[in-house]
């Protein structure tokens, strides 16, 4: 084994794509609408005031290099 050789961090394990949410709250921010998340990923839940938007992942499209979408399904209140 070369002294070059890096050793693999748990993240390079982890491939991370592009997302993109869609539909939701008219006001969440652009900012929370792109997302890196892992490519094995279904659903996505985000935390946005006062509680958690759910995504879950649409059927490809195919277009290569396209961020993955992921469509609003519904939100639900965070416990107090």
């Amino acid at each position: 084994m070369s002294q070059d050789t890096q050793p693999t961090t748990h993240l390079d394990a982890q491939e991370l794509i592009e997302a993109m949410l869609e539909g939701g709250p008219v006001g969440m921010p652009v900012e929370l609408r792109a997302q890196r998340v892992q490519s094995h990923e279904e659903k996505i839940k985000v935390s946005y005031y006062g509680g958690h938007e759910h995504f879950e992942r649409v059927p490809d499209t195919g277009v290569a290099g396209a961020p993955v979408v992921f469509r609003w399904t519904g939100r639900t209140r965070m416990a107090e």
